[in-house]
């Protein structure tokens, strides 16, 4: 995989940024050959920045990197698009990508999660989510063991309007439970990725 970095009369071809889980856009950056070749060898995503007129390896100095996971050239050779894994806020104004909060991905299980997240945070007297994390650590996990006991139950018998919602009532609880322990999806699909690795 060699860009073109003679296309432009700067050297500077457009890198477009997307996370790996997630695959939501993250941010537009620029890069010349030199900074390529520093992110193939560091895995990690360094730019050139115009505005500094150097190289500028992304958390530098907020340590919010961005951590290679594949390198993709489009079919004209110069743009790349780089799927990362952040760590930390991608943007400057401290939220995950560049692109404002609308830009949240098309999964409906990570705007679920979004959710539950601003239930832990922005609290209300209406919300049983809200109830949850209020109640602790120690009721989160009672509802994840009893709503779990409740499936296997379910799914002995041939009711399978019952097996789904029972099966959702678990997912919906464990998903209260990696908020309330500071953990997200994201964590977990990254556990399994690497475990998935191993196998082969």
């Amino acid at each position: 995989m060699t860009p073109n970095f003679n296309k432009a009369e700067d050297g500077l071809i457009p890198v477009i940024i997307q996370d790996n889980i997630t695959n939501v856009v993250l941010m537009l950056g620029y890069m010349n050959a030199e900074a390529f070749e520093k992110t193939k060898k560091e895995n990690r995503v360094t730019f050139f920045s115009r505005s500094k007129n150097r190289l500028w390896t992304k958390g530098e100095e907020s340590k919010n990197y961005l951590n290679v996971n594949a390198i993709l050239l489009d079919c004209d050779e110069d743009t790349l698009l780089i799927k990362a894994t952040p760590e930390g806020p991608v943007c400057h104004t401290g939220t995950d990508t560049c692109f404002n909060e609308s830009n949240s991905s098309n999964d409906f299980l990570y705007n679920l999660e979004a959710t539950i997240r601003d239930r832990k945070n922005n609290p209300t007297d209406i919300s049983y989510t809200s109830s949850l994390f209020k109640k602790g650590i120690n009721k989160i996990a009672q509802k994840v063991g009893e709503e779990a006991v409740e499936l296997v139950i379910e799914s002995k018998d041939d009711n399978r309007l019952l097996f789904l919602n029972e099966a959702s009532d678990l997912l919906y609880h464990y998903l209260i439970l990696l908020q309330a322990k500071d953990t997200s999806l994201k964590d977990i699909i990254a556990v399994l990725k690497e475990r998935d690795k191993s196998k082969k």
